[in-house]
């Protein structure tokens, strides 16, 4: 994590920033949770097509709320691009452990696809795993 130019070290760190630090705060948690919650849609879209549709349609609602930011209008069109392509390549997309697949992750039109709970579920057990270790 860094904070300004210095890198923190939480070990390292006096205990009263200790006590602010949780692993559910940090960059690698949550592209954990993200590469975890591709992995069961991917898992499940070659079974449900629709799902297909589903993205397509956050995408579209995406683009009308944020039709005034031309970043993220690009990373829409780059994702419609992408859902044209062959369902397997699609899931190697969602799963790809690169930076690449990482910053596609983080605007995933999957969403709706996993439940509230499921959501919560993976969250809460990834965060577990990481106060465990």
């Amino acid at each position: 994590m860094l904070i300004g130019a210095k890198s923190l070290d939480i070990a390292a760190a006096p205990t009263h920033l200790k006590s602010q630090y949780h692993p559910s705060m940090s960059h690698a948690y949550h592209d954990r949770v993200s590469l975890e919650m591709a992995r069961i849609v991917a898992a499940g879209l070659p079974d449900h097509p629709e799902w297909l549709d589903l993205a397509r349609r956050n995408l579209d609602n995406w683009s009308e709320r944020n039709r005034d930011a031309p970043r993220m209008l690009r990373c829409y069109d780059e994702w419609r691009r992408r859902l044209e392509l062959p369902v397997a390549e699609i899931c190697g997309i969602l799963t790809a452990e690169t930076d690449e697949g990482q910053r596609l992750r983080q605007t995933s039109p999957f969403v709706g696809v996993l439940s509230p709970q499921e959501v919560w579920h993976i969250k809460r057990r990834l965060r577990d795993e990481s106060s465990a270790a």
